[in-house]
């Protein structure tokens, strides 16, 4: 294993900042996670009885006051946590937790940049069961309110772990019994989704793909079969859309 990856990741506690009904739900949920601050626009429908025994704080600010100190109503929904990060495990504790486990599924992206995306694949990674979402350090958006939000609460259930080198982390996972699956557009990948009980999803950017030395560690290129439909420049799914369907063929089985 990797020297990078042995340090606890999350071992230095840092503030973290929750926006939205949802996201925020879940964090409250998660009897693992200290809550210092909740922030309620007035009137905004939240049910905060169930939870003041477990919040240090809970404010109301006015209509003006919020929106001037957290953006408009479309971003917060009205709904602000002040909180920490989750203390998650390292990786080496993670695949020593999964060696127990008969099925168990990694989603490794690299290079894809969104918020958005990467909030949508761990929302799917937590429906179906998926417990890790392994991105580039140097590349990879932080656990920002946005992509939290994204994440509809599933920030809570699954593992982000942030590495200094992705190829490296491939090889990890291959020592630890895993199968390592690149999803490439090519015609000469396979368009049979037989994964192993042991699987890593690998997923590059839209237009650009999986860079050529991760492909290196790849054990099979896997295309999700499509309508042939380029000539309306429609010619691949969104990455997020793409890794759900994956995710759901290995969670079928």
């Amino acid at each position: 294993m990797s020297k990078n990856n042995s340090k606890k990741q999350g071992k230095a506690i840092k503030n973290q900042v929750i926006f939205g009904f949802h996201s925020v739900l879940a964090a409250l949920i998660n009897e693992k996670r200290i809550k210092n601050e909740l922030i309620l626009q007035e009137n905004t429908a939240f049910p905060v009885e169930n939870f003041k025994s477990k919040i240090n704080k809970i404010k109301y600010f006015d209509k003006k006051k919020f929106r001037k100190l957290f953006g408009n109503d479309q971003t917060t929904q009205g709904i602000v946590l002040n909180t920490e990060e989750l203390n998650i495990p390292s990786i080496e504790e993670f695949l020593q937790n999964e060696k127990n486990n008969n099925k168990s599924v990694i989603v490794v992206l690299d290079q894809i940049t969104d918020p958005q995306n990467i909030g949508s694949i761990m929302r799917s990674c937590a429906l179906f069961n998926c417990k890790a979402i392994v991105v580039s350090k140097n590349n990879s958006p932080e656990l920002t309110p946005a992509l939290l939000k994204a994440a509809s609460g599933a920030a809570e259930l699954v593992n982000y772990f942030k590495v200094t080198n992705i190829r490296r982390s491939l090889q990890d996972f291959k020592q630890n019994g895993y199968w390592i699956y690149g999803f490439d557009s090519s015609s000469n990948s396979k368009t049979n989704l037989n994964f192993e009980k042991k699987s890593v999803l690998v997923f590059g950017s839209e237009g650009k793909g999986i860079r050529e030395l991760i492909k290196k560690e790849c054990d099979f290129f896997i295309r999700l079969k499509i309508e042939n439909i380029s000539k309306f420049q429609i010619d691949s799914l969104n990455v997020s859309n793409a890794t759900s369907i994956a995710l759901y063929e290995f969670y079928k089985k």
